[in-house]
């Protein structure tokens, strides 16, 4: 009789968010970095992007209700340990989100943590989303955030505050806190006063911790806030407390950044495949 194989189910954490057609962000950049980190992904699509590394020439945006379909089977089948979104698109998708989270228990007053990267801004720090996307994302959204991920061009769209010191980090954290999500992570990449490092900054409403990180001088970013909330969700949905979901997420971006590659004539990905265990022998063999 042929041996039936059965491995130990993995944390399960599914992304909400739109397609990279070119592989370096999107659900592609968070499949992989869910990979990579050990738990399996499932997938929610908002919008099919046709991308490459230079820039998005069209989008395809899903309706509302497939959304929440797509969200809704898998968590009452398969079970979901924590959720992160990316691309929401339109403020029916984030509603449809947000009602179907309510019915599934995922969000910060129920079983299932949530990331929310609020991706809202273009690398150029063009906006993205409409007017009513960014209110939906304020009055839906953060208030069922478990931890919020915004960089510093949507920290802008999101609160009006030009981040461009420390001091306006600061106030960004609390004022975002204010919105609703119990922890808010402001992330510094685009903080051009940090010369030599990239420093995150995480406020729960009464402590500020700050995790610096060396600032790595590539234009190959493409994903690094999918892979860094996507990470941060994997360390959530191994029971690890924010702060140090955060901590070992902070790590492996970091490390993520300094093995990125070129793709393309633009912008290559962030890349976690560093943390891949090498199965293939220098003769293909497994």
């Amino acid at each position: 009789m042929a041996e039936r194989a059965v491995g130990e189910t993995p944390p399960r954490v599914m992304t909400i968010a739109g397609t990279d057609s070119g592989g370096g962000a999107g659900v592609a950049a968070d499949l992989r970095a869910l990979a990579a980190c050990g738990v399996h992904g499932c997938v929610a699509v908002t919008a099919v992007t046709v991308q490459n590394s230079v820039a998005v020439t069209g989008v395809h945006v899903l309706p509302p209700e497939t959304v929440a379909a797509q969200i809704e089977v898998v968590a009452t089948d398969i079970g979901l340990n924590a959720v992160k979104t990316g691309m929401l698109a339109s403020a029916g998708i984030i509603t449809a989100v947000a009602e179907v989270c309510d019915r599934v228990g995922i969000g910060a007053e129920r079983r299932t943590p949530f990331v929310v990267d609020p991706v809202a801004a273009s690398m150029s720090g063009e906006q993205l989303l409409a007017d009513d996307a960014l209110d939906a994302f304020r009055t839906l959204l953060f208030p069922r955030a478990t931890v919020l991920t915004p960089n510093l061009p949507e920290v802008r769209l999101l609160t009006g505050i030009d981040v461009h010191d420390r001091d306006a980090q600061y106030a960004a954290a609390k004022a975002l806190h204010a919105m609703g999500p119990r922890w808010v992570l402001v992330k510094g990449g685009h903080l051009e006063e940090d010369v030599d490092e990239c420093v995150d900054l995480l406020f729960d409403g009464t402590t500020f911790t700050e995790f610096p990180g060396p600032r790595i001088v590539t234009g190959n970013t493409h994903g690094g806030g999918d892979t860094m909330a996507s990470a941060i969700a994997a360390g959530l949905a191994r029971g690890l407390p924010v702060p140090e979901a955060v901590g070992a997420a902070k790590r492996f971006v970091t490390e993520s950044v300094r093995r990125s590659y070129d793709l393309g004539r633009g912008h290559g990905p962030v890349s976690p495949l560093w943390a891949v265990r090498r199965w293939w022998g220098g003769d293909g063999a497994i």
